[in-house]
């Protein structure tokens, strides 16, 4: 059997580099606690509907060898994760 795994949306602080042209790229995540993960890598930027509802931009991203989906929503941040 497969087991079900409940996804919550979680508000993140992100560090972004805002280019000249007005493109965004996140750099880092932050927690509540301070603890910084820096992005490794981009996989994918595309307009996404999320699973635990909303939308806005998908910013697939790898993190500490774990992808993660980043959603850039209403001027907020938020990712897909498995503790609220």
């Amino acid at each position: 059997m497969y087991d079900l795994i409940m996804l919550y949306k979680r508000y993140v602080d992100v560090e972004t580099l805002i280019s000249k042209e007005g493109r965004l790229k996140p750099l880092s995540i932050v927690w509540d606690n301070g603890v910084k993960y820096p992005i490794d890598r981009i996989l994918e930027v595309r307009k996404a509907a999320s699973q635990v509802g909303g939308c806005g931009i998908l910013f697939r991203c790898r993190i500490q060898g774990q992808e993660k989906n980043l959603f850039y929503e209403l001027n907020r941040w938020f990712i897909e994760s498995s503790k609220p």
